[in-house]
Formats: structure tokens, C-alpha cells, sequence
């Protein structure tokens, strides 16, 4: 994949559903398989840490509403 400044989730998750299907496919090589498990996993654990942040920001949002509303009443 090129790579650019800052990959989306959703382009790894692309690449990622590519890796898997050539796995599964006879297009997947035993010279190539270690090529695709190392970037499938780096690609794992963007996807896993993006999900991880996006968490922590929404319940940072909710927390602020839950706030906001406490204070209105």
C-alpha cells in the first residue's frame, strides 16, 4: 500500500480484507505468507489503537454532555 501522511482506519481495513483474501486464495505463496502475516499484523494494531482512541473520545464527549445536563437541572 502507499503510503501517505496518515493512513484511515478505513483504508486499513482495505488492505487488510486484500491480505486476507489472497491468503485464502491460490494466490498466496509460502514466500509470500510471511510478508502478508508481518503487515497484516501492523495493520492489526493501527486498526486496534485507532478503535481504542475513538473510544476514549467519545466517552470524553459523553462525560462533557452528562456534565452539561447535571448543570442545566
Amino acid at each position: 500500500m502507499e503510503e501517505s501522511k496518515e493512513m484511515t482506519y478505513a483504508a486499513a481495513l482495505r488492505e487488510l480484507e486484500g491480505i486476507v483474501a489472497k491468503m485464502e486464495s491460490n494466490q498466496c505463496d509460502i514466500d509470500s505468507l510471511s510478508g502478508y502475516t508481518t503487515r497484516a499484523l501492523e495493520l492489526l494494531k493501527f486498526c486496534k489503537q485507532r478503535l481504542f482512541k475513538v473510544d476514549e473520545e467519545v466517552e470524553k464527549c459523553l462525560a462533557a454532555l452528562k456534565d452539561t445536563l447535571e448543570a442545566e437541572q
